[in-house]
């Protein structure tokens, strides 16, 4: 950033320094042949002819230098047939006239004639009254002085413009360690992180960096609450394998005459926690995908034949729009919506209902069949793992578990209530709404 900014700031000041130097330098060569002109025009107005047709100052010009030999200020008069008519100034040496260009107007020109002294001369061309001779006035000014006033301009523009440069650069330095100090900090926090030293970014930030702070502190937890379900997961796994083992070391160690059916028992007691952790599982990996995104009604429909083939005598009535999505991937979709509407259509009286609504900011999905319901007081129950009210159908007692935590894996909500169409359960399913 201090590099690409300085070299940025340099090529500005080089620009702007060349602009200004172009401008100032031609300010000052144009006032320098200014007084040029007043003092040509001032020999034009002084000049007149003489008894033998030369031409003649009726008055001295201003400058005191004109009468100083070597000065550096010069005049000159030159005409066709007739000596050049110089200033004291110019001693012995004479301006160069060429007579063949035909200045008629302001003609000013640098020249270098006089060796060691550049010149900087004006000169016109113009007839005088009763003469028919075309005269040629020059006058001219060592550059010195003007070559002077420019060298100081631009010395002084220079050291301005690399003062001016310094302290930009030196500025764009402190402001740029200044404006990733917060940066810097954050680093810090983030290494106590990782040690252990804290667990979340306590340091008040600045507006700019506060956000990201909240976000990583966000992060941080959201790792957290990860590591800990996949702990608590672990320990529950780990928790409910453990009675079914022992049950089948303590009937191997005694020897028993229904060791087989045991096993089988409790190994397919363990496949089905095994099956619930798994589920969870995959359901708290995919949460972390912000693109998780399931169209509704599709998954409603395909749920729908499915269970219509496993169950050919329950009547499945489905409604709602048909442009609904929700924030959850769709093969957990399916599951959850799988689980409700086998369960309605095992458990009920052979109607089952499914109907889909958008709720402020949400997709609720109701399923409603004509059965006996589930009595308020075991509607809470009824969520917990391995709990079956009816035990005289085939079932694992997992079903609602599942549905429960995968939907709260997405915030989502599943809650039991009565259906006032069907008389039977009305589970409703509420999940966070998708654009």
């Amino acid at each position: 950033m201090i590099l690409i900014a300085s070299a940025w700031i340099m090529l500005l000041l080089l620009g702007g320094g060349y602009a200004l130097d172009r401008v100032l330098t031609t300010a000052m060569t144009r006032n320098f042949d200014d007084q040029l002109e007043y003092l040509l025009n001032s020999m034009i107005v002084s000049a007149e002819l003489g008894p033998g047709g030369e031409v003649v100052l009726n008055r001295e010009l201003a400058d005191q230098r004109f009468l100083e030999p070597n000065s550096g200020a010069y005049w000159q008069i030159s005409g066709q047939g007739f000596e050049p008519f110089p200033s004291r100034s110019l001693w012995d040496r004479r301006l160069r006239a060429d007579q063949v260009h035909d200045d008629r107007e302001l003609h000013i020109y640098d020249s270098d004639e006089f060796p060691e002294e550049p010149l900087r001369i004006a000169e016109r061309d113009l007839k005088l009254p009763g003469s028919p001779v075309r005269w040629k006035f020059q006058v001219a000014q060592s550059r010195a002085t003007l070559d002077a006033w420019i060298a100081t301009l631009r010395r002084t523009l220079v050291r301005s413009f690399v003062l001016l440069g310094l302290g930009l650069i030196v500025m764009v330095g402190l402001q740029t360690w200044y404006g990733l100090l917060p940066l810097r900090r954050v680093r810090l926090e983030i290494a106590r992180l990782r040690a252990g030293k804290s667990k979340r970014i306590e340091d008040s930030m600045p507006a700019e960096v506060a956000p990201m702070v909240e976000e990583l502190n966000a992060l941080v937890e959201h790792n957290d609450r990860q590591a800990e379900e996949a702990r608590r997961h672990a320990g529950n796994l780990a928790h409910a394998l453990k009675t079914p083992l022992s049950v089948i070391m303590n009937a191997a160690a005694a020897g028993q005459d229904d060791l087989p059916g045991t096993v089988i028992r409790e190994a397919r007691t363990m496949r089905r926690q095994i099956d619930h952790h798994l589920a969870r599982a995959r359901a708290v990996g995919r949460r972390g995908s912000a693109h998780s995104r399931a169209e509704v009604w599709p998954s409603i429909e395909a749920v729908e034949r499915a269970v219509a083939r496993l169950y050919p005598a329950v009547r499945i009535d489905v409604d709602g729009p048909r442009d609904l999505f929700a924030h959850i991937e769709r093969q957990d979709l399916d599951e959850i919506l799988g689980n409700l509407v086998e369960n309605a259509a095992k458990y009920g009286g052979g109607s089952v209902f499914v109907t889909a609504a958008a709720q402020a900011g949400f997709v609720e999905i109701m399923v409603e069949d004509d059965g006996r319901g589930i009595p308020e007081a075991d509607r809470i129950r009824i969520f917990d793992r391995g709990v079956r009210l009816d035990t005289g159908k085939p079932g694992t007692g997992l079903g609602l578990a599942i549905v429960r935590d995968v939907a709260e894996i997405y915030g989502g909500t599943v809650s039991l209530e009565e259906s006032d169409d069907l008389g039977g359960l009305l589970v409703r399913l509420r999940l966070p709404a998708a654009g």
